[in-house]
């Protein structure tokens, strides 16, 4: 009875979690792409039209192909995009389009490119500044024995090392490396090679030198803002106020702002926040936009600053960043995706093991289909989710986990099952028990404490799984550790990593408890037969 209830309090709270997400479509939803400039310019946005609609902002969504994926899901309605990738990696140009052609292709998937931010933010491969270090891209084909530590964004697209490679001759071989490390990477003579976008700002931290295209292989990377056409007609005010923002950011004060996250540890809400207040955006009739109407009245100014600050700063203790004030809601979408994603692999992974333990001929094809589900990587199977299931979020994410949770259930309800005494099956069907009335008074009780073992299992592992699904907007300790990542930020990533041990630890130990209370009561009833 009580499983039952707590099954369909689990179908409920996903039935509930579909709805708030229609509910929601009042909402002006922003993606950013998880480095640190898209997450500033998602804070921008997010502020410009924050008086005129209620706006949520997804941040660190991961590459172009997840954050493009939430757009023609509708689970965004804009994000930050670049010219270039527009061009090489989404249309699939092979030469470079006008935006005027890029506008008309994107109109026929229902979306649209519009508001150049004012800056380019090109690729560049980036080398310590050694004196004899290379000057040209030209100059790494006589160096083979050079060490390429490459984005695997770069690495895949077609804009980026199968492109370069192809124009330049190299026949280095990269490794992929996060971004966000990278730069570290550089520094300790791990890799010899990088790359970079140019208005980044610890390119002059860490004193590197930009190698030149000497053969023109870039595009331009011109900022621009993605969207749904149809955002623009639900949202007019705050798209008008969004409008107002092109041409105003410079290669420098973006620069500059990524300087003030990544070197000065400014949160990206601050840093979006002192731009905006030192780039009064004008009034235009009823169009006001968010710095223009807190310049107005400093209690409001204020209260915005103590928003902006609300995001702990990144440079802050460790600590201070793990009981920040987002610790709670943290736990609480971590907590929720664990416990429905557990409860719905029960619901799907028990029966599964009581067929493969009652079939032997399907036992095989059972748990082996349960292995290759466990087997697909979780970043390309959130991938593959999210045109499937036209969502972003606690719905691909929850799936994802059930997915993952599934063998060790399957496989310790198949084994509890065979493991049940043959002289207790002949008891029970000499008392008249029918198979299924068996099942549920015999088999299933026996096998109970080994079934428990594999909930176990499945619960401690998608405590740690559960923070991937911040990468698809579904929040958790994952948010910290893609900022971390974004940010080469340590403290950030162990105020992420340390509250999930700790959540995987204290769930091991309430299901050993468990364990222990059903060991007991099994043994009691195992004496009394």
């Amino acid at each position: 009875m009580y499983a039952l209830n707590f099954v369909r309090a689990a179908v409920l709270a996903l039935l509930c979690t579909g709805q708030v997400a229609m509910a929601a479509g009042d909402t002006l939803h922003i993606g950013s792409k998880r480095f640190t400039e898209s997450y500033i310019l998602g804070e921008i946005l997010k502020e410009t039209a924050a008086p005129h609609a209620k706006v949520e902002h997804l941040q660190g969504l991961g590459n172009t192909a997840i954050v493009l994926a939430a757009l023609q899901a509708g689970r965004i309605d804009v994000y930050p995009e670049y010219v270039g990738t527009l061009d090489l990696e989404i249309l699939k140009h092979d030469q470079p389009a006008s935006l005027e052609q890029m506008r008309k292709e994107l109109a026929a998937m229902g979306l649209g490119v519009a508001v150049p931010l004012g800056f380019n933010n090109t690729y560049a491969l980036a080398m310590r500044g050694d004196a004899d270090a290379p000057h040209k891209l030209s100059e790494l084909a006589g160096r083979p024995k050079l060490r390429f530590g490459l984005s695997h964004e770069f690495i895949g697209r077609a804009d980026g090392w199968r492109g370069l490679a192809a124009r330049y001759g190299l026949t280095q071989r990269p490794e992929g490396l996060d971004h966000g490390i990278a730069y570290e990477a550089l520094r300790r003579e791990q890799v010899d090679v990088i790359d970079i976008y140019s208005t980044e700002a610890r390119i002059s931290q860490y004193g590197l030198r930009v190698l030149e295209d000497d053969r023109a292989f870039f595009p331009r990377y011109d900022a621009v803002l993605l969207y749904r056409l149809d955002a623009a007609r639900r949202f007019p005010a705050a798209w008008k106020a969004i409008s107002q923002l092109e041409g105003r950011i410079s290669e420098k004060d973006m620069i500059a702002m990524n300087a003030a996250a990544e070197i000065d540890g400014q949160s990206f809400a601050r840093v979006a926040h002192d731009w905006l207040a030192a780039h009064p955006l004008p009034a235009e009739g009823t169009t006001v936009a968010a710095t223009t109407a807190t310049a107005a009245d400093p209690a409001a100014s204020a209260r915005a600053r103590a928003r902006a600050d609300a995001a702990a700063p990144h440079r802050a203790g460790l600590l201070s960043k793990i009981f920040d004030q987002d610790l709670g809601r943290m736990t609480r979408q971590h907590l929720t995706l664990v416990l429905l994603s557990v409860a719905l692999a029960c619901v799907i992974g028990i029966p599964l093991g009581v067929l493969a333990a009652s079939l032997p001929r399907l036992r095989q094809v059972v748990l082996g289909l349960a292995g290759v589900l466990q087997t697909i990587p979780s970043l390309a199977l959130l991938a593959l989710l999210i045109p499937l299931l036209g969502a972003i979020g606690t719905v691909p994410a929850l799936v994802a986990l059930v997915v993952y949770a599934l063998l060790p259930i399957v496989r310790n309800t198949c084994t509890g099952l065979l493991q049940v005494p043959a002289g207790l099956k002949l008891a029970a069907q000499a008392l008249g028990l029918r198979p299924m009335q068996r099942l549920v008074h015999v088999d299933l009780p026996l096998a109970l404490p080994v079934i428990l073992a594999g909930v176990k299992t499945a619960a401690v592992f998608s405590v740690g799984t559960a923070t991937i699904a911040a990468f698809i907007g579904a929040g958790g300790y994952g948010e910290r550790i893609t900022i971390g990542l974004a940010l080469n930020d340590n403290d950030m990533l162990l105020a992420g990593a340390i509250p999930a041990a700790l959540l995987a630890l204290l769930t091991q130990g309430m299901f050993e408890l468990l364990e222990r209370v059903v060991t007991n009561r099994h043994r009691v009833s195992v004496k009394r037969m």
